[in-house]
């Protein structure tokens, strides 16, 4: 059991794993031991709330098909055992990720002062390039 909150948890029965050959390093091992692990969960058949769900597939993430399962291959070690805690966790943070509700934007206006400095700078600016013109011939 994964557990994600006091009120929601994953069973594992629900994650699939499957073991494959890692890239990179790794020596002689890399080619002949299957440590990395590709990790898929179905959204749609999963035990969440439905909210959960909804907000699952809304997010545009790239792990994520178009079927609603979710793909995390995870080969940053060196051991199966540490390769699927890892995907279990990044599964984790993509669900909380999910759940996280935005803070309202709260709107806010310029100070006087600040308003002021900025017409200040331009004008200051403006001068500066008006002087950059055409120098006219003295007589």
């Amino acid at each position: 059991m994964v557990f994600i909150s006091d009120e929601i948890s994953i069973p594992e029965t629900e994650i699939r794993f499957e073991a494959i050959r890692a890239q990179g390093a790794g020596g002689q091992n890399v080619n002949k031991v299957s440590s990395a692990v590709h990790m898929r969960f179905d959204i749609h058949r999963s035990s969440l709330p439905g909210r959960v769900k909804e907000a699952l597939s809304a997010l545009s993430d790239r792990r994520i098909s178009k079927d609603g399962v979710i793909i995390i291959k995870a080969q940053r070690f060196r051991s199966q055992d540490k390769n699927r805690e890892d995907a279990v966790k990044r599964l984790l943070a993509l669900i909380l990720k999910s759940m996280a509700v935005p803070e309202k934007r709260k709107p806010t206006r310029p100070s006087r002062a600040a308003g002021k400095k900025r017409l200040d700078e331009k004008t200051r600016h403006s001068r500066i390039k008006s002087l950059r013109g055409r120098v006219a011939p003295e007589e």
